[in-house]
């Protein structure tokens, strides 16, 4: 009798999410909890965008409200190359994989040390040189680096660091 006299309802208690994801849903979020509406909200804005660009597209329409959808329909196609990869029954006795013509590739061995030919697995270092060291020979002073350290550190530090100018005055 409570709620008469004050005007209010009583409640019912607290709907679950009708996404049934376990959550508490409301009544401003349509019963489903904050995430399910907000991703409800994110489809929904995803599916007008996708509609929207897909009609700029058709009619070639380039609205100028609509930037960045028509930035978003400039797409660079490259050409395709085809490659026949023909391949041989492994049943047979005789052939390998070299003979084929060179599309395929041998199974590589493990990884091993340039210098000394230890395994080294996952703990290989690669050098700036591109091969492939142990933990002896990683420095570049114990495997004779054929790589230019102090010249790639010059053009690092160049590029870093641009020249600037001031531009002459005018003398009054």
């Amino acid at each position: 009798m409570e709620h008469d006299e004050t005007g209010c309802e009583a409640r019912e208690g607290p709907i679950l999410c009708v996404n049934n994801c376990g959550f508490f849903g409301s009544a401003a979020t349509m019963n489903m909890c904050s995430k399910c509406h907000k991703d409800l909200i994110l489809k929904q804005e995803q599916a007008k965008l996708a509609a929207s660009s897909i009609g700029s597209i058709v009619n070639g329409n380039n609205n100028s409200k609509d930037p960045i959808i028509a930035n978003a329909a400039d797409v660079v196609v490259g050409p395709i190359e085809n490659k026949v990869v023909t391949s041989q029954p492994s049943g047979l006795v005789g052939s390998s994989s070299e003979e084929g013509g060179g599309e395929v590739k041998a199974k590589e061995g493990p990884n091993r040390c340039t210098a000394c030919r230890k395994r080294v697995g996952l703990m290989g270092f690669n050098c700036k040189c591109g091969s492939l060291f142990c933990g002896v020979h990683r420095y570049s002073d114990k495997h004779n680096c054929p790589f230019d350290y102090r010249s790639a550190a010059r053009n690092a530090i160049a590029k870093a660091n641009p020249v600037v100018k001031a531009e002459k005055l005018d003398k009054i």
